[in-house]
């Protein structure tokens, strides 16, 4: 026994209590841990650790090119980003589709970090840009702590107030009893408070583990995957690899990214129809960060979105008696409609998932990331749709299972996006939350 758990599985603590462990994207981690229904009710009520990041990866960009480069393959203009803060990098490619989007942090004047997503920067730099930039490879642990009381727990851990680390900004922390650098950000994918911890992954389970001793006494759940889509759909973060697949439409990427160009495609829309499976920043609500003050991948077809955007992002909530159907049909002979997994299908997962969205017999807009919401007590999905579709009230329909299979007519209410009606985090009144230190 090692502190509180039995053995570390790629920074990501085994302990005696869970039996749902999964192997995914980067080794074995947590599936369920502390039940989801706890767990989808903890980054509302309470806080959560979640380490399903951890090990995907981190990769600095160190010299003179540094911010050239990553202006130049984002959509965003990197030059006047703040020294000590974070970003949300999108990456397109020539036809104005998303490769890649990623945390990103600014070192110093010539020094960044990326966390996880696909390596496209990597892979120009390599093959078409060749910018005199150092690019260095790192595998972090990565933990997520959010909810209410997430500062307050993370004040226990560290002994410190926190209180000077603002929205988007990260710093050094100490940890007794972690001889291991570490930083705190104030970053999340749940839309209310939320922070994360970063380090060496040596030191990942050991740091888990005390986040959630500190926690434990405020009720912290141990956050599994199989409940983490919901804090995306629910908050109104779009991922690559839950609301949509990256565009590897470059074979030469395909080859570079190898096992991960392969996404299970799954939904009502055609598997050939990759493209009802990509999305462009419009699409995602992500037009905003678009900065057309210098030269970068896609930026004609992403200018020309920006002048004449065709779809948005909603949420979805479907008609509780079609979703009662499907579990119906269970129970009826005959074939029976897809099973809407609670709270989502590992499918959702993949990126791969499109449900055809219709409005008087036309096709409107693609449905994915769709769960079982238990805050809300209802079935929600992203809905990227026609514009003049995303009023809040309208009733379309989302066409629910697999190409080729039996298929539910299911009703759905565009709603208001992000669905999550709790103090966002770039808002949240800290002196609300008492002291940890």
């Amino acid at each position: 026994m090692n502190g509180n758990f039995e053995k570390s599985l790629n920074g990501t603590p085994v302990y005696p209590d869970i039996t749902l462990y999964c192997n995914i994207f980067s080794g074995m981690m947590i599936w369920e841990g502390d039940g989801w229904k706890e767990e989808s009710m903890s980054w509302k009520e309470g806080c959560y650790v979640h380490s399903g990041l951890t090990g995907m990866g981190e990769t600095t960009f160190k010299g003179p090119d540094a911010q050239k480069l990553l202006s130049t393959v984002s959509i965003n203009d990197c030059s006047k980003w703040p020294i000590g803060t974070s970003k949300h990098l999108v990456m397109c490619n020539e036809y104005g589709l998303i490769v890649n989007h990623v945390l990103a942090v600014r070192d110093g004047e010539d020094c960044f970090r990326t966390f996880t997503g696909m390596p496209w920067a990597i892979f120009q730099n390599m093959t078409n840009l060749h910018f005199n930039v150092e690019i260095t490879p790192r595998n972090p642990f990565i933990l997520q702590i959010a909810g209410p009381l997430s500062l307050q727990v993370l004040e226990k851990v560290t002994g410190e107030s926190l209180r000077d680390v603002a929205f988007l900004a990260y710093r050094p922390v100490n940890i007794p009893g972690i001889d291991a650098s570490v930083e705190v950000a104030r970053i999340g994918m749940t839309g209310n408070l939320a922070y994360e911890l970063r380090g060496p992954i040596e030191a990942g389970s050991a740091v888990y583990d005390l986040v959630y001793q500190a926690g434990i006494p405020l009720g912290m759940k141990r956050l599994g995957w199989r409940t983490y889509v919901a804090n995306h759909t629910e908050g109104g973060f779009p991922q690559l690899g839950c609301t949509f697949m990256p565009a590897m439409t470059d074979p030469a990427y395909r080859e570079f990214v190898g096992a991960a160009a392969m996404m299970p495609l799954s939904g009502s829309i055609d598997p050939s129809d990759f493209r009802a499976r990509m999305r462009t920043p419009g699409e995602v609500g992500w037009n905003w960060m678009a900065k057309f003050d210098h030269g970068f991948i896609g930026r004609e077809a992403v200018e020309a979105e920006a002048a004449d955007p065709k779809r948005t992002i909603v949420t979805l909530r479907w008609n509780p008696d079609d979703v009662l159907d499907t579990f119906a049909s269970l129970l009826k002979p005959g074939e029976e409609y897809k099973t809407i997994e609670l709270p989502c299908g590992q499918q959702m997962l993949a990126g791969g998932h499109a449900d055809c969205v219709m409005k008087n017999g036309k096709a409107v807009g693609v449905s994915s990331s769709t769960l079982y919401s238990y805050y809300y007590r209802e079935v929600i999905s992203h809905g990227t749709i026609d514009i003049d579709q995303a009023e809040i009230g309208n009733e379309v329909v989302v066409h629910w299972g697999d190409f080729g299979k039996k298929i539910k007519e299911v009703r759905a209410t565009v709603a208001r996006y992000p669905y999550l009606d709790l103090p966002r985090n770039d808002k949240y009144d800290l002196n609300t939350v008492p002291s940890g230190s």
